[in-house]
């Protein structure tokens, strides 16, 4: 295992800074140049790592203000922790030494609106990828919607929170990781990683945090 270099407390307070400063338009753009590119050839040593939601409104280094080498990311349809983005942490947390995973989801996502749409009376035709994937998202639309109706089995997406299906998703994405992981497990039982879930609102900017495990203090 890569030893940490920060404490989990210390990785999640350097993104908070940095997304407060997105959200006032004060950027500062840090490591992101011809020096840094120089002293990143040889090694990396990202103090976080990211995994969010591929929509092109959800840039990592942007919405937390980082540079080179500050991120270890990886993006899917939904940030869904399959067995390729459980490997990817892993190696994050035992090769890397990140002290923090941060897992973003955000507002008006399209991968939770088309896995309601997969629940719903008659479904949209999608290509065979796509629906394996979405049914991994398809458990949170249940959720929520039997959490508030009991008029039938399929969903109507006019009567259910598209934003609240994200957080429900955003959870199980967090403990699918840790069910899948000792390594990522073990490393928040040993206080060294810290995992965040949040939730990106598209209009101010604001990286929300949800819920989160680890030896770390959070203000919502």
């Amino acid at each position: 295992m890569a030893p940490t270099r920060v404490t989990v407390q210390q990785a999640w307070d350097q993104l908070v800074e940095g997304n407060e400063r997105f959200m006032a338009g004060h950027l500062l753009h840090p490591q992101q140049n011809a020096a840094r590119r120089s002293e990143l050839r040889g090694s990396q040593s990202p103090n976080a790592a990211f995994l969010g939601c591929s929509d092109s409104r959800v840039a990592a280094e942007i919405l937390f203000d980082c540079g080179l080498g500050d991120l270890f990311v990886v993006r899917n349809i939904g940030q869904i922790a399959n067995e390729n983005t459980t490997a990817t942490m892993e190696f994050a947390v035992a090769e890397l030494g990140v002290a923090v995973i941060i897992v973003l989801a955000h507002g008006s996502c399209g991968a939770v609106g088309a896995a309601i749409n997969q629940t719903t009376a008659h479904p949209r035709e999608t290509t065979p990828a796509i629906k394996h994937e979405l049914e991994e998202i398809q458990p949170a639309v249940q959720q929520e919607w039997f959490a508030t109706q009991q008029i039938s089995p399929y969903v109507d997406p006019d009567l259910i929170d598209q934003d609240a299906v994200g957080r429900r998703h955003l959870a199980a994405t967090i403990n699918a990781l840790m069910r899948q992981s000792t390594v990522i497990s073990d490393a928040v039982a040993r206080g060294e990683l810290g995992i965040v879930g949040c939730q990106y609102q598209l209009d101010d900017g604001r990286v929300s945090p949800i819920s989160w495990v680890g030896d770390l203090e959070v203000s919502r």
